[in-house]
């Protein structure tokens, strides 16, 4: 019998998302900064609002707030995405729905790499939102070409880290030692790098196409381009940035702020404009490039099939309304004004199923288990018998990332693309199918009822 003592792949995900926090800090010192100031309001709420507290102590997430992160990398070719797909396996994450963001104008269709137990959510909800670039929306034949051939000549994972993927693979796992050099080895291709491996011609030349494409198509790496802390309270963090001089963008992107948060709410500080070195002729032309952000979010109650279509038609009616989309000023208020149709209060949501919640029993439902045996659970919720809190959203909005793309590659980069959806080639390109979000939601809250009889 094997003694072989394997590192779980929850602790691996933990190793690596600290040592992404780290080098990120490094590399983007201003990410820094955003990590202390949601800390400074994350405490401040939970020191002002005891029921959300003990909310989040009830349901295992207040331990993982300060560590809670998310990425977002962006790869250039099918071989690229399917070998990330390995590499996050390793740390027990799995592809979780398929966004198609060329219908806002961004060439790219994307899936997030995330774990998907309640157990594994609370040792570390580490979750990166992963594109591919798609090379048949460059409109030039040439140019489309020409990045093809510079993506299949670059290799973004070192030999070591293939080398501890496969071998993971094969043995089931990794021991202590190997885990550590996993995580260091898989680093490296999330790390920035300031020499391009294309001239500054035709840097400029794929910018023309689209600023993102110029991005993944002219470095030798991928690099991670925003690590987003979670913080309780968004429009006090944005707040917080603006006074503290940090350019913020201009609006939150998401729905209003509610009493009950649902989905996502995200804000970020624009992209840094970095120098780099582009290679002409045995030398060097200095450019720059803007591509690296800090973001920050907040997570609200994850929405049923049902809860989702309402709020995609109140998102489009604020967004439609004469035609100003998110940028004209007036549209905080267009906003508030079309999800004042959104119920905002749990019970609501709950009882016309817009929302998932996790069920438990109180202190009296436990010490009455005849009651619990056969009351249905609102009543058992009435009774104070159970509670019901919701499932945190650990997934992502098509709308609401291309605005931040949109708002870090300069702001007015926009291109007149067709919704472009193509999950099949997406899933073909990853090597693996696509997991439905929502099967994963009914699945936690359909595990606490059950629990409840249990």
């Amino acid at each position: 019998m094997s003694t072989t003592a394997f590192v779980s792949p929850d602790d691996i995900r933990t190793l690596f998302a600290q040592a992404m926090s780290s080098m990120y800090r490094t590399e983007v010192p201003l990410y820094g900064t955003l990590v202390d100031l949601v800390a400074e309001i994350n405490d401040a709420v939970l020191t002002d609002n005891p029921a959300l507290a003990d909310q989040l102590d009830r349901n295992d997430e207040r331990a993982r707030l300060a560590q809670e992160r998310h990425g977002a990398i962006r790869v250039g070719t099918a071989a690229e995405l399917a070998t990330l797909g390995r590499l996050f396996a390793v740390m027990g994450m799995h592809p979780v729905g398929y966004y198609d963001l060329s219908v806002a104008g961004v060439p790219v269709h994307s899936t997030a790499f995330r774990p998907r137990t309640a157990a594994a959510l609370a040792h570390n909800p580490f979750r990166v939102f992963t594109s591919l670039l798609r090379l048949e929306l460059i409109e030039d034949p040439a140019l489309r070409e020409q990045a093809a051939q510079i993506l299949a000549r670059r290799h973004i994972f070192t030999d070591e880290c293939l080398h501890l993927i496969a071998q993971a693979e094969r043995d089931g796992g990794l021991e202590e030692t190997e885990a550590r050099r996993f995580v260091l080895a898989a680093l490296e291709t999330f790390r920035w790098h300031s020499d391009a491996t294309v001239s500054l011609d035709t840097y400029h030349a794929l910018s023309k196409a689209h600023r993102l494409i110029a991005d993944v198509v002219s470095f030798r790496g991928p690099h991670i381009n925003h690590l987003t802390p979670r913080t309780l309270d968004i429009d006090a963090a944005q707040a917080a940035m603006l006074a503290r001089g940090i350019d913020a963008k201009a609006v939150v992107e998401g729905p209003p702020p509610r009493k009950c948060p649902i989905l996502l709410r995200q804000t970020s500080f624009k992209a840094l404009e970095e120098e780099v070195n582009f290679p002409e002729d045995g030398r060097s032309d200095v450019g720059t490039h803007t591509a690296r952000f800090g973001e920050i979010e907040q997570r609200g109650l994850a929405l049923t099939p049902k809860g989702r279509a309402l709020y995609d038609q109140l998102l489009n009616q604020a967004r439609d309304a004469g035609g100003a989309g998110s940028t004209g000023g007036d549209y905080t208020t267009r906003l508030a004004n079309a999800f004042a149709a959104f119920p905002d209060d749990h019970d609501t949501l709950r009882r016309e199923g817009l929302g998932y919640y996790r069920y438990a029993l109180t202190e009296a439902g436990r010490a009455d288990k005849a009651a619990v045996g056969y009351l249905p659970a609102e009543a058992l919720i009435a009774a104070g018998l159970a509670t019901a809190d919701p499932i945190v959203y650990e997934d992502f909005l098509p709308v609401s990332a291309a605005g931040i793309f949109q708002s870090n590659l300069g702001g007015e980069e926009q291109r007149a693309y067709a919704a472009h959806a193509n999950r099949e080639a997406f899933e073909q390109a990853l090597g693996l199918k696509v997991e439905d979000e929502f099967g994963i939601y009914q699945r936690l809250q359909d595990e606490s009822l059950a629990a409840l009889r249990g």
